[in-house]
Formats: structure tokens, sequence, C-alpha cells
């Protein structure tokens, strides 16, 4: 989120939950529910929604629902511009393969797992990073090691990059990260490697791929086996 004071605007981090279960394939977004966001957001939910249809439930009826949400968030959401990163708490939970902790996405996805460009994309890197500084600090005060830190930002947003000096020097010195990405793939599996170095795309949505297939396959026995049950409890109670 970016949050403005007068002349002056800063980003905030916010972190997104995810949780999937058996289901009719409906994505509850808590935020319209409880009348925290609006419609474009809703919107974005709606996309994501339909990208993971089509990906993995092209010819049969998806036995998932799930549902996301901004914690600890109590004004108002708006914009599509955490879609990537919802589309990707999702996909983590439903694959079950942990998301780095360390890295924040911003962005905007379409359809077709498109990333697209947003809004303030600067504000948002230094918000984030200004974070990392402050438990940077902490940790070498503690004598741990922080993990690499960085933002994966749309490919298309690159041109509108003018960060600060000491951005720029972290960047420079490898202690944080800008990621550019076009496909919700490569930012997937930027977050489910480890290390610095660029991952094999192809790979890792190959290894998210199958586990969320599994599941879904699961999800529909599980589903047609209730089903079953709930017709012969029906023709029962008719007798």
């Amino acid at each position: 989120a970016v949050i403005a004071l007068g002349e002056h605007s800063f980003g905030l981090p916010a972190r997104i939950i995810a949780t999937t279960r058996i289901g009719d394939g409906s994505v509850v977004d808590i935020q319209r529910e409880s009348q925290l966001g609006g419609s474009v957001h809703t919107r974005g939910v709606m996309i994501l929604s339909s990208y993971v249809a089509a990906r993995y439930s092209a010819r049969e009826p998806l036995s998932l629902s799930g549902s996301l949400v901004f914690e600890q968030t109590y004004a108002e959401v708006d914009g599509d511009s955490a879609s990537l990163a919802e589309l990707c708490a999702l996909l983590s939970s439903l694959s079950g393969l942990a998301l780095r902790q360390s890295s924040a996405i911003t962005g905007s996805v379409n359809q077709h797992g498109e990333v697209q460009a947003i809004g303030a994309v600067n504000e948002k890197i230094e918000g984030f990073f200004d974070v990392c500084e402050a438990r940077r600090s902490a940790a070498n005060a503690e004598g741990s090691v922080a993990a690499l830190q960085g933002v994966l930002i749309p490919a298309s947003n690159i041109r509108q990059l003018a960060l600060r000096d000491e951005v720029v020097a972290a960047v420079q010195a490898g202690h944080f990260a800008v990621v550019a990405v076009q496909r919700a793939d490569e930012a997937i599996a930027w977050l489910i490697s480890e290390g610095g170095e660029p991952p094999d795309v192809t790979a890792c949505s190959a290894r998210m791929d199958e586990r969320i297939r599994r599941r879904l396959r699961e999800f529909a026995r599980l589903r047609q086996r209730f089903a079953g049950v709930s017709a012969a409890e029906r023709v029962r109670r008719q007798r």
C-alpha cells in the first residue's frame, strides 16, 4: 500500500494470507466481504481466480475453495497491484510450497499470467527497503545473518525506476534485490527457490504444477465421495 501525507507518500508493506480447501471453485475476497475492499481489488481477485481455473482445471470442475486477506489492515484496500502477490499466496497454499518471506511483491496479473505495470513503484520498493534496513540493523545487533531481501516488480515498470541512492547502493552491494518479472511463473520461481541466483523457471513451475494437480485430484476424489454419500443418504431418507 502507498500512504499519502500532504506532498509526501511512502510505501507500507502488508502481509497477504491465503487458505485453500475442498470446494466449488470459488475464491473469497475477505476484504470485500468485510466491506474493506474496493471494486477494483475484487476485480483483481476474480481475474487471478480465472487464471487458476484455466490453468489447472480447464476440462473439469475445479474442486477448490480459497480465501484471501490482507492481515491486520483496517482501512479500505483497492486497486489490483497486489493481485500478483495474492496469486502467489494462493498457489503456495494449494501446493504446500513455502514462499521466501524476505521478498515483497507488487504487480497486477491478467488471466494469462502476464504481469502488468502498477503505480508508485518507487515508493513501494523504498518502503520495503526501509523495513528491511531496520530488520537488518536488529539482526546485526543480535549477531544473526539476514536473508537476501528484495522486491519483485513488473518488468514494464523498469523505466519508471528512480530510487534513492542508498537503495541503489544496497542493490550494487548485493544486500538488496529488485527483480523484474514478466510472468507469474517467474515470480513463483523466485519465491520458492533459495539463494540469490536466477532460478530455473521451467523446473520450478513444473514442480509447483505437479503438486497442485495432485492436490486438486485429491480434492476431486473427496468431493465425489462426499457427494455420493449425500446422495445415498437422501435416498435412504426418502425410503
